[in-house]
């Protein structure tokens, strides 16, 4: 943010950047949008006026009327719900294919696919909130903290419902765990090479740790999927921060 900007204005910029971003906009047009109400913020502030006179008394509703005018960037999105769909299934099939244990059951399969939509929507719902509310900071990290820990109460939700239902399981022999690993691999360098977005190969880091580590940590299956899930969707949280405050800095 351009230096002599009240707090209150810098504060705005930056939840409208986070509301719009969790519309699903573009992020070019994003970046321009804001710097030139950060220009006409700069204006009104040297004239002793306040955000509120180019926002009006309601900062939620003008980010609404703002959003709907501009074009929604599918495309983005849909690279992030590939990226957090695909890199969930990455993580069960590398682990399991180097134990040598590659199977599935229906249950497991579709579980685990209506939980990262979930936690996808759950994501993007709570960064509109956010900002478009005036929050406290204790009140923001709760929810925060709530929605991390939702996919890893579903999930094991889903180990123990696994359990007690019994649905066709798929088997993979030799050949079919070293087909799983190719296709896995290539479509996470692909992905990255696709979208420039090199965040698929730090999960595969994220993935083939936790199988290193349980090697040498004698722990229950309980306790590996909760580990193993805390990595998988905190490396996802972790770059989606980071992409944050780098398109932040951007405006400096």
């Amino acid at each position: 943010m351009k230096q002599g900007l009240s707090k209150k204005s810098q504060t705005f910029l930056e939840n409208l950047r986070l509301y719009l971003f969790s519309n699903g906009k573009d992020e070019k047009e994003i970046h321009t949008i804001v710097e030139e109400l950060e220009d006409h913020l700069m204006e009104a502030e040297a004239r002793g006026k306040t955000v509120d006179h180019i926002v009006g008394e309601s900062p939620k509703q003008y980010m609404m009327q703002l959003s709907n005018e501009m074009t929604t960037d599918t495309k983005t999105w849909v690279k992030y719900i590939i990226m957090i769909l695909f890199g969930a299934l990455s993580y069960s099939i590398l682990t399991n294919a180097v134990k040598g244990q590659l199977s599935y059951s229906l249950l497991e399969i579709l579980g685990s696919i209506m939980i990262s939509l979930i936690f996808i929507i759950a994501i993007r719902s709570l960064f509109k909130y956010v900002a478009a509310n005036s929050l406290s900071k204790k009140k923001e990290f709760a929810l925060f903290y709530v929605v991390g820990l939702l996919p890893i109460a579903l999930f094991v939700g889903l180990f123990y419902i696994n359990r007690l239902i019994e649905t066709p399981i798929f088997h993979f022999g030799s050949i079919g765990i070293l087909l799983a690993v190719v296709l896995t691999l290539g479509f996470l360098i692909g992905m990255s090479l696709w979208t420039k977005i090199w965040v698929m190969l730090f999960i595969l880091a994220l993935l083939v740790f936790p199988d290193f580590l349980f090697r040498y940590i004698d722990v229950g299956p309980e306790t590996q999927l909760i580990l193993s899930t805390i990595i998988t969707f905190g490396g996802i949280a972790l770059y989606l921060y980071v992409n944050h405050k780098m398109s932040k800095q951007q405006t400096n």
